[in-house]
Parts: C-alpha cells; sequence; structure tokens
C-alpha cells in the first residue's frame, strides 16, 4: 500500500503552486493590462490586510485542526485527499474573470485592479499554505510522532478535516 498524501506536504506543494500561480497572473495583469495598476494604494492597503490576517488566522486553523485529528487505522488510510495541481491556476483564473468580466461588460465598479488584487490575494494564500503552515504541521509532526493526513470533507471554505498516523515516516 502507498503512502497517503501528507498534509505538511501537501500545504507545501499546494500552496507553491498556487502561488506561483497568482504571481504569474499578477505579473501578466500588470504588464498587459494598464489599468491593473489603477488604485495603487487601495491595492496595498488591502493586500496587507488579507496578509495580516493570513498571518493570524492560518495558524490559529491549523493548529486548531491538528488538535482535532483523529487517529486513522494504517489498513485503510485514505489517500491525503491531495488537490489536483491544475486546479489553483484555474481557481485563479476564474475568480479574476469574476471580479473583472463584470465592470468590462458595464454592470459593476471592479475592474483589472480588483482582479489584481485577487491574483496578488491568491500568491499570499499560496505562500502562507507552503511558508508558514508547512512547518507548523512539520514541528508538531516532530513533536508528535504523528503524519497528519488530510479526511473526506476538507473544503477550502469550511475547514479542514485531519487524521493522524502515528509511527510513520514524516
Amino acid at each position: 500500500m502507498t503512502e497517503p498524501a501528507s498534509y505538511r506536504e501537501r500545504l507545501r506543494v499546494e500552496g507553491a503552486v498556487l502561488a506561483a500561480s497568482g504571481a504569474l497572473a499578477s505579473v501578466l495583469l500588470l504588464v498587459l493590462v494598464a489599468e491593473a495598476g489603477e488604485r495603487a494604494a487601495s491595492t496595498a492597503v488591502q493586500i496587507a490586510i488579507v496578509a495580516i490576517l493570513l498571518g493570524v488566522l492560518g495558524p490559529h486553523s491549523v493548529r486548531r485542526w491538528l488538535a482535532a485529528a483523529q487517529p486513522v487505522d494504517p489498513a485503510t488510510a485514505p489517500a491525503g485527499q491531495p488537490t489536483p495541481l491544475w486546479l489553483p491556476p484555474l481557481v485563479v483564473v476564474v475568480l479574476v474573470a469574476l471580479f473583472v468580466t463584470p465592470g468590462e461588460l458595464g454592470f459593476g465598479a471592479v475592474g483589472w485592479d480588483a482582479g489584481l488584487r485577487i491574483a496578488l490575494g491568491s500568491m499570499l494564500v499560496g505562500l502562507t499554505q507552503a511558508l508558514l503552515l508547512a512547518p507548523i504541521v512539520a514541528a508538531e509532526e516532530a513533536r508528535s510522532g504523528r503524519r497528519y493526513v488530510r479526511l473526506p470533507g476538507s473544503r477550502a471554505i469550511g475547514g479542514t478535516k485531519l487524521g493522524f498516523l502515528m509511527n510513520r515516516r514524516a
């Protein structure tokens, strides 16, 4: 039986993909769409607020999920519920489009600068997962001897459900 994908590794890999997707979208928007750079001060303030919230709420949430993790039978261990790596770039594109399209069609006040904020926010979420949250999980794995895995029912919005295996290679 193959080892299920560890939560720590999924945070690192999925976070890196999301960060790269957000960074690429941000660069493309800034280079290709002059309107994306409008309201730069507003963008900077909003992104700073997102960074602070991620820095506070991210570790709190991960620690809560780790504390609530349930033991998993190694014989029936789940696959770790990895997110397909094509999904984060698609999510960035769809979210940017959802904010840009109404403005371009004249139905709203948001536009390309909102798309840039979405792309930058996606980059921050990915960086938070890979650089802040994955090390928290790694430290808990080292401390407890557990190997955490994502369980079925986990959602991006609504929380992550974790299980753990004992005496596994962390």
